[in-house]
């Protein structure tokens, strides 16, 4: 009798807390992997990638106005997958003039009638900014607020605005080895029910680079991880506060395989800090 293909395991989805929004636990970044321009060659892999993404079960694409033509990039993309429904866009505001017309142009770029969820980028502005995207949500031309930074800069600030502020989502760098949230963002997170993006999983491809000359411990197969991208992938998204990574990449090969990381068993809090002790010997 032939053997039945089975189906891919479902994602693990995470709720956005304020909303109860289930989101799966793996998104997809565009910063410099989508900054094609105009090569014709390289926007078609990215709507590849992107048509991937979708195959699996994704939903969150994250851009911003200063990641080159990556907004350009995913708007084409989004054209000749013709819109997928299940697109969550995150985008951000990160000049300080004129906020509207910013968001206006990535929205155009998009070629989205709304975003999801807009951001004020490494919180540049910020107290201009929030007002403004708590009137956009308020008025229906937005769904969600958040603040973002990365490598660790300003944490003392997004503290303040987590705990005064009404947003929805906070992004931060968080990673195998970059674990600082875990003291006090992703705790607050919890308390205030915000939802976490966890963003440079893989340090922008330096602990993939610096693991791939390592092999595999045996462990890694009880989680069911055969490459050091789901490893890391899963360290993260195993963690209760974290709602998505959004690993950023331009190879089909590549999100399929991240996108395998939310899917299957996950490790628990004791294998984690194996996970993350294991990679601070090696690195």
């Amino acid at each position: 009798m032939p053997l039945r293909a089975t189906a891919p395991a479902p994602l693990l989805t995470h709720r956005i807390p304020s909303s109860g929004e289930a989101m799966p636990v793996i998104g997809l970044g565009s910063w410099i992997t989508f900054n094609v321009g105009n090569d014709a060659a390289a926007r078609a892999e990215c709507a590849a990638v992107m048509r991937q993404f979708f195959a699996a079960g994704g939903r969150m694409i994250d851009s911003s106005p200063m990641y080159g033509s990556a907004q350009d990039v995913i708007g084409d993309g989004l054209q000749k997958l013709g819109n997928p429904s299940q697109l969550f866009s995150a985008d951000k505001v990160w000049t300080s003039s004129n906020g509207p017309e910013q968001i206006a142009d990535s929205r155009r770029k998009w070629h989205v009638p709304r975003f999801d969820l807009l951001q004020v980028h490494n919180l540049l502005a910020w107290e201009q900014h929030l007002p403004m995207l708590f009137a956009m949500k308020k008025a229906g031309q937005l769904r969600y607020v958040g603040i973002t930074t990365s490598e660790g800069r300003r944490h003392a600030d997004i503290l303040k605005i987590m705990a005064s502020q009404p947003i929805d989502f906070v992004q931060v760098t968080y990673n195998a080895l970059d674990r600082e949230v875990e003291r006090r963002i992703l705790p607050l997170a919890r308390e205030r029910k915000i939802a976490v993006i966890a963003n440079r999983p893989f340090r922008q491809g330096e602990l993939t680079e610096a693991l791939r000359r390592h092999p595999l411990p045996a462990w890694a197969a009880e989680i069911r991880c055969t490459s050091w991208a789901q490893v890391l992938l899963k360290f993260i998204v195993s963690h209760p506060d974290i709602t998505c990574a959004i690993p950023a990449t331009s190879q089909v090969a590549h999100v399929r395989e991240n996108m395998a990381a939310g899917a299957g068993p996950m490790p628990d809090a004791a294998m984690r800090n194996l996970i993350s002790a294991h990679i601070g010997r090696l690195l």
